[in-house]
């Protein structure tokens, strides 16, 4: 069925109270974008810092409800709300039904990983093959797919690495891809860290998709004990990166694999010199503009 979108545009201090008003008068969803989204003053946020939630100066929310619902009334209940709201500041569109998940199965198609890896969509059913190792995600959850160069170089990575009966640490798990990936290589128990708590609802929901949710574990930062890990990997960006080198040591056990990524081409040589304290056999890996770090825990 056809639903009706409201444009609400926004301070980001406001943000919150006018989130928190739509909820209340029962938005299905509520998204956020840069309101200078398109223009020369568009500001790009990438993946934030731990426990950061970075906004632009200036927000649309866009927020989604029943196509019967009455718009003027929807209108003069956000008036009792948040009086200060000023009509230059909403839009209303139409939107048509769409089928979500196809839309997005018609972008995200299996991809390969190494020499055994694969990730799927999860109603693509992959072949009987006992030679290759299927990851399957839920579309409507992809907070990490595969197809953004950090995670394909970290995938690329595991595959390569021997995980039998080993623990992993993934911090920045997203969609939890890199440590289901892991756990379906082979690893016994893995961890999965994030700063979104609806990352780490998407992580279970494809942990217990690809039955191996007995074997994952998931923490937000605050709640992470940094317990030696076998295997650690981290897909964050280059910031947090250099700033948590001392915890990610203390993460991995001595002579543990280890890889970096969500690191742009020209960052590399900062974090190099900064992880060379308790790493070694440091190799830098680029894929597009992006650069993995990988090495091993000194002993």
């Amino acid at each position: 069925m056809p639903w009706l979108e409201l444009h609400l545009t926004v301070r980001a201090e406001q943000q919150p109270r006018v989130e928190e008003a739509l909820d209340d008068l029962g938005a299905l969803s509520i998204t956020l974008q840069d309101a200078d989204a398109e223009t020369p003053d568009e500001q790009a946020i990438f993946e934030p810092g731990v426990g950061e939630l970075p906004l632009w100066p200036t927000i649309t929310l866009n927020a989604l409800f029943d196509n019967h619902t009455d718009r003027r009334g929807l209108i003069e209940a956000l008036g009792d709300l948040l009086p200060w709201i000023e009509p230059e500041q909403l839009a209303f569109r139409d939107v048509a039904d769409e089928d979500w998940e196809r839309a997005w199965m018609d972008q995200f198609k299996p991809m390969p990983f190494g020499r055994r890896l694969w990730i799927y969509p999860w109603n693509i059913e992959p072949p009987k093959d006992e030679d290759i190792v299927v990851v399957r995600l839920d579309p409507g959850l992809a907070f990490g797919s595969g197809t953004h160069p950090t995670t394909a170089l970290c995938l690329e990575w595991l595959d390569g690495q021997s995980l039998a009966g080993k623990t992993v640490t993934d911090f920045g798990c997203g969609s939890g891809i890199l440590a289901i990936a892991a756990l379906k290589l082979g690893a016994a128990q893995a961890i999965g860290v994030d700063n979104d708590p609806q990352a780490l609802i998407a992580s279970a929901d494809n942990a217990e998709r690809n039955e191996v949710a007995d074997r994952l574990a998931l923490f937000l930062p605050d709640d992470f004990i940094a317990e030696p890990a076998d295997v650690f990997v981290a897909n964050i960006l280059a910031g947090p990166l250099g700033e948590l080198a001392p915890q990610f040591a203390a993460a991995a056990r001595p002579g543990a694999p280890f890889a970096i990524s969500g690191i742009l081409q020209g960052q590399q040589d900062e974090l190099l010199a900064r992880y060379a304290e308790w790493f070694e056999d440091l190799r830098v890996d680029v894929r597009e503009d992006w650069v993995r770090v990988s090495g091993i825990r000194r002993q």
